[in-house]
């Protein structure tokens, strides 16, 4: 089973601070005590709604330790590689209407 120590409350902040600086509109399901099920929901300029989470571990790279976020759209169907909070936040904004 995956592990979640690399979701931390700064690491949580570092997507919060990010989202609220793009000026996307986004909640999170309180879940931070429970990483597995930790998602955010972040709805962009075109109105389409994103659900970003945390990726398991065996999804992290050593060599790019802050990729720890994926973000899901469901209209267009599109998945996010895993990235950092700065990149999954403005993959969001530049993606395509």
């Amino acid at each position: 089973m995956a592990t979640f120590g690399h979701i931390t409350r700064e690491r949580c902040d570092q997507l919060g601070r990010a989202l609220t600086a793009a000026g996307l509109s986004w909640t999170d399901n309180g879940r931070q005590d429970k990483p597995e099920f930790l998602t955010y929901t972040a709805t962009d300029a075109h109105g389409r709604e994103w659900s970003i989470s945390p990726a398991t571990s065996h999804q992290i790279t050593p060599s790019r330790p802050a990729s720890l976020w994926q973000a899901q759209c469901t209209e267009p169907m599109h998945w996010t590689l895993v990235l950092s909070a700065r990149a999954v936040v403005d993959h969001i904004q530049v993606f395509p209407a």
